[in-house]
């Protein structure tokens, strides 16, 4: 009697496998434009430094205001996303480094 169950365990797997590879094969069709043209006064790595280091404002301003984004759509491709990462990084890194001030008065009292 077990061994049907497993049966259509196995089937169902397999289903489930067949339809996740045919869907990863059909993505891997879609069209993309990896050949954009570069546009004049894009934003770039500075500037893509300076919106990274205002994220957690800018993210605040956003959920109140439709006209401020977070992160500049038209910009001048992986320059600026390096710029972004790097000043979003700046905002926590001391904390990260050196601890938080509770911290900090934790350690320094033992």
């Amino acid at each position: 009697m077990r061994r049907p169950a497993i049966r259509s365990w196995r089937r169902t797997a397999a289903l489930v496998a067949v339809t996740v590879a045919a869907a990863l094969v059909l993505a891997g069709c879609a069209a993309t434009n990896t050949a954009a043209p570069a546009i004049a006064g894009a934003p770039g790595f500075w500037l893509g430094v300076w919106q990274g280091m205002i994220l957690p404002i800018a993210f605040l301003v956003s959920l109140f205001d439709d006209h401020v984004a977070v992160y500049a759509v038209p910009n001048s491709g992986h320059l600026y996303d390096l710029g972004f990462v790097i000043g979003a990084c700046v905002i926590p890194l001391p904390t990260i480094l050196f601890g938080g001030g509770r911290a900090r008065r934790r350690r320094a009292a033992r």
